[in-house]
């Protein structure tokens, strides 16, 4: 008897664990698709659905947000299909009463970094000649290390917003570069 009582909570917990996990990844109770980056100019702080069940502070403040994007690519014959994502149900703001245009640019700074190397991807994939299916994966993993190097320098000059200064520096940064890529804003190529 005590043997089965033992399982079954240990089958308890087990499913709690993972539920609580899963939460804690992506947020499937209030679950809102990736959003690409073509509408970026709507996305608020009422997006950053993901939940963060832990008591945190960024060096001492309750004032932050996590945003989580990704480049996604799809490849078939001779097109590829590349896109910048943005992901409210893994994206987080830590205290609601936080919310601040500010702290919203500087999150949004980081979807169009991602966005920059997409552009940068498919610039260097259309240079490639004739490339492979293993070229342009071996592009992306690049470009994808690239990005997350400029992400963590961006936080780390700019103390995550905080230092006005050098935000407003990496916003003309970011949208020159941007711009100087525009040939490159539709998510398809054409390859060969």
């Amino acid at each position: 008897m005590r043997k089965k009582i033992f399982i079954y909570s240990s089958a308890a917990v087990c499913i709690i664990l993972v539920v609580f996990l899963t939460l804690r990844k992506v947020n499937f109770l209030d679950y809102q698709a990736p959003v690409p980056y073509e509408q970026i100019n709507e996305i608020t702080f009422e997006n950053f659905r993901g939940l963060e069940f832990f008591q945190k502070s960024l060096y001492g403040n309750k004032a932050f947000a996590y945003i989580f994007t990704s480049i996604e690519y799809e490849y078939s014959g001779d097109s590829l299909k590349m896109e910048a994502f943005f992901h409210p149900s893994r994206s987080y703001v830590y205290n609601k009463k936080a919310y601040s245009n500010d702290l919203l640019k500087h999150e949004m700074y980081h979807f169009k970094i991602t966005e920059l190397h997409v552009r940068m991807a498919k610039k260097q994939i259309l240079e490639a000649q004739q490339p492979t299916e293993q070229d342009i994966e071996t592009i992306v993993e690049k470009i994808k290390e690239e990005e997350e190097l400029f992400q963590r320098k961006y936080d780390d000059e700019t103390f995550h917003s905080y230092v006005l200064g050098k935000q407003k520096k990496y916003e003309i940064l970011i949208d020159s570069l941007l711009l100087l890529h525009t040939t490159y804003t539709k998510p398809n190529i054409y390859i060969k």
